[in-house]
């Protein structure tokens, strides 16, 4: 796949809080299964893993065509998110409660402390409290809206002030069965992520020695 230098000089404009934006709101939308309205519900607990293959499209306003990345993630409770893109470029992407920590080919190039990023701070901090039950958090800055139809169902979140400079996010629009198969992340101005995910699977016990590896040099 060919990128042209007009996308990536947009890409590298939007940015890292752009990308920090749809991997924090992609982890938050994987753990809304926890709400306990159906007992098939799945919700992620401290020493389970999430591990998964995720396809990306961004679609850019002035961009006739989305631009497409694809990789695998591993979700770990209580620690964070490992998320590898495998095309178009390798990059693997790890961010945890401390901030953000990019690698490419194995070498660490670009480290971003959550207080620098004001954005990813809260969308980590309503991540975090999610995944221990506290909803209260999500629900302060989105009206949330779900329904149920056998076992699929969707969530819609609507943001309760779509003028916060910290959390420039119209709308997030999710839908899945026992976990979540697509999460749509609609930008204030109108640009807007669509994630699917596919081959996921909820495991309990550590990450591998790699994932530890990578995990442990994120925190600190």
């Amino acid at each position: 796949m060919h990128v042209s230098s007009t996308v990536c000089r947009r890409l590298s404009a939007r940015g890292l809080a752009r990308s920090a934006c749809a991997l924090l709101l992609s982890c938050c939308a994987m753990l809304f299964v926890a709400m306990p309205l159906q007992a098939q519900s799945v919700t992620l607990q401290d020493g389970q893993l999430l591990r998964g293959q995720f396809e990306q499209k961004r679609y850019l306003n002035g961009l006739n065509n989305p631009v497409r990345s694809s990789g695998v993630f591993t979700l770990v409770a209580g620690r964070g998110l490992i998320w590898t893109t495998k095309k178009p470029f390798a990059t693997t992407t790890i961010m945890t409660e401390a901030g953000l920590v990019q690698d490419v080919k194995g070498k660490e190039t670009l480290r971003l402390a959550a207080s620098k990023l004001p954005i990813m701070s809260k969308l980590y901090s309503m991540f975090g409290a999610a995944l221990t039950g506290n909803w209260d958090a999500m629900q302060s800055a989105f009206a949330l809206t779900r329904r149920q139809s056998g076992n699929a169902w969707t969530i819609h979140l609507e943001s309760l002030r779509a003028d916060d400079p910290n959390l420039p996010i119209k709308a997030i629009n999710a839908r899945g069965q026992k976990l979540l198969d697509e999460v749509e992340v609609v930008k204030t101005n109108d640009d807007r992520d669509v994630l699917t995910f596919s081959s996921q699977k909820l495991e309990r016990g550590a990450p591998t020695p790699e994932e530890e590896e990578l995990l442990t040099r994120a925190q600190r």
